[in-house]
């Protein structure tokens, strides 16, 4: 995980990405980006979610049929 700054740029506020933060996302300069605040706890939950989703994968794919 990569922690970036708001920083002051000219007259407005921005963030610098780092190389590899835009290699990972797969974008470059001119492409449109959507920003939403880091929620640590949300983040927990999503994580939780997914391991259920990993330890009941089959009986999740039987329940899809």
């Amino acid at each position: 995980m990569a922690i970036v700054k708001v920083t002051k740029i000219g007259n407005s506020a921005g963030v610098v990405l780092p190389t590899e933060v835009l290699a990972r996302l797969r974008v470059e300069r001119g492409d449109v980006l959507h920003i939403t605040p880091y929620d640590p706890e949300f983040a927990e939950q999503i994580e939780a979610g997914r391991a259920a989703m990993r330890k009941y994968r089959n009986a999740l794919r039987e329940l899809a049929k």
